[in-house]
């Protein structure tokens, strides 16, 4: 689908339908909306009158312009109240919109900066949650699927139309928000894909696709090298599955520093079973998604080498699957991680810390000056958190503030939990350094108190991504199935740090 943005009036584009807004309790109409009500002989002000438009938020309303207007149909599309707008309502509203569109066979659509001028929204910001929801919200994954007659019409071109002194600031926030875009969704294909096919090779054949494309560094290592590197947690979750491990390694250089950073550190357990400590059957098959974490930080990585920030930045992924075999880990063995601590295997389902105890080693040993991993780790969190707020922990409080606030600069909402020493007396192993796993009381808090030993004094936030990275449904520009969080959040803190 193509981003286009023009100078000219929404009122002369021809297109399929054009989008304007009108907010709940609008008293008068101006601007955009006001040129086109006039076009269509006051067609919107009588059915505000009659109050068939509200404005209330994703609300939609179609009106056929006869002739009037070069574009076939209008859409009014409510935005709530002027002063509770924010850049992700926007994406809600044009994702929805879009969708609503693409169901009635549109597929040319224009449309102004919507919410510019409100509430700060500049007109970059505005033009990059426009091109943000409708790439976001008509995603969909049909890879897999060989039947075509029920396929949607694909929507071709959006057109975004501004003045001409608008234009340059239009188009630089439209091709920002481009490239944030098309990084989720290509997240959301990686989680999306079903374990036959993405594998830890394949999750490494696309690391190095990547690289080849936006000039990343980038490097894998194999079982012998990581054996090599004493990255012993990490092979004892490989060891029963037949697929190989791979350690994925890809560096974004914006400066001339040879120091690195930022590492972000992603979990690619590609299926998790359970391992021998095997999980019901029930859901299983939703475990393909638990490398979200590092398709997130892979995706990150290709969006920040487009947008060209000046700050170091390495991407660091553990790709494994975890799977029961008669070499597979069994509780009551014990590892031996990177850093040399020794680790009591309690639950071989507690699997993804194990293989994140390693990347987080190798991030302290490349020398990365802060680190943020991101992982469905724990159950725990959806349980505390629901789908609606990414789990965040860590040990300094300045960077987890500023995840936070990337957070809710994109639209994607993380809750701080607490990190207090009390919670290291469930991590106590009678004949190794540390256990794998505590009790099921505060679970989400003990799997980072966990990973907590091995970032040492490294400025570090822990992203718990379980209840988040997937969605049930619909809703606003999240499609059900994979959701790409927190791919934007990443980027966002990586542009406010290379400020």
């Amino acid at each position: 689908m193509e981003v286009k943005v023009i100078a000219g009036d929404i009122v002369n584009v021809k297109a399929g339908a054009i989008i304007v807004n009108f907010f709940e309790g609008m008293e008068q109409l101006d601007g955009d909306i006001a040129a086109v009500d006039k076009a269509l002989d006051g067609a919107i002000s009588q059915l505000i009158s009659q109050n068939e438009i509200k404005g209330k938020l994703n609300e939609i309303t179609l009106i056929h312009s006869l002739g009037k207007l070069p574009a076939d149909r209008v859409i009014v599309s409510g935005l709530g109240k002027r002063q509770e707008l924010s850049m992700n309502k926007v994406r809600g509203a044009v994702a929805e919109t879009c969708r609503w569109l693409r169901q009635r066979g549109v597929y040319n659509i224009a449309t102004v900066a919507q919410g510019a001028g409100v509430n700060g929204i500049s007109l970059e910001n505005a033009a990059q949650t426009v091109t943000e929801g409708a790439i976001l919200g008509l995603y969909s994954f049909r890879r897999h699927m060989t039947k075509k007659d029920d396929e949607p019409v694909e929507i071709k071109q959006i057109i975004i139309a501004g003045n001409e002194e608008a234009k340059p600031l239009l188009e630089q926030g439209s091709t920002r928000g481009r490239i944030l875009a098309e990084a989720v969704n290509l997240a959301r294909d990686m989680v999306n894909e079903p374990s036959n096919y993405m594998t830890p090779t394949h999750m490494a054949e696309i690391a190095v696709k990547l690289a080849e494309s936006y000039g990343l560094e980038v490097s894998v290592l194999d079982q012998d090298q990581m054996a090599e590197l004493g990255m012993g947690a990490l092979l004892g979750v490989a060891r029963g599955s037949r697929q190989p491990p791979k350690f994925i390694i890809l560096n974004y250089k914006g400066t001339d520093s040879a120091e690195i950073d930022i590492a972000l550190v992603g979990k690619g357990i590609t299926f998790d079973s359970g391992g021998i400590s095997i999980k019901p059957s029930e859901g299983m098959g939703e475990m393909k998604g638990d490398m979200a974490g590092g398709a997130a930080v892979m995706a990150a990585i290709s969006a920040i080498a487009q947008l060209k920030p000046e700050i170091n930045v390495t991407a660091i992924i553990p790709a494994t699957e975890n799977m029961p075999d008669g070499n597979a880990l069994k509780p009551g063995d014990i590892l031996t991680a990177m850093n040399g601590k020794t680790i009591e295997i309690i639950s071989t389902d507690a699997e993804g810390r194990l293989i994140l105890a390693d990347a987080l080693s190798y991030a302290g040993k490349i020398g990365a000056r802060s680190i943020i991993d991101v992982a469905t780790l724990t159950g725990a969190c959806m349980v505390a958190l629901g789908r609606v707020c990414t789990g965040g922990l860590g040990n300094d409080q300045k960077l987890m503030d500023k995840v936070i606030a990337a957070g809710a600069d994109a639209g994607e909402l993380i809750w701080q939990l607490p990190m207090y020493d009390e919670f290291n007396e469930q991590l106590k192993s009678n004949v190794a350094d540390i256990k794998n796993s505590g009790s099921r009381y505060g679970g989400t808090i003990t799997g980072a108190k966990f990973l907590a030993e091995f970032v040492n004094n490294t400025p570090w936030v822990h992203l718990d991504i379980a209840g988040t990275s997937e969605s049930e449904k619909e809703r606003n520009y999240l499609i059900k199935g994979a959701t790409g969080v927190p791919v934007r959040t990443l980027v966002s803190l990586i542009l406010f740090l290379a400020k």
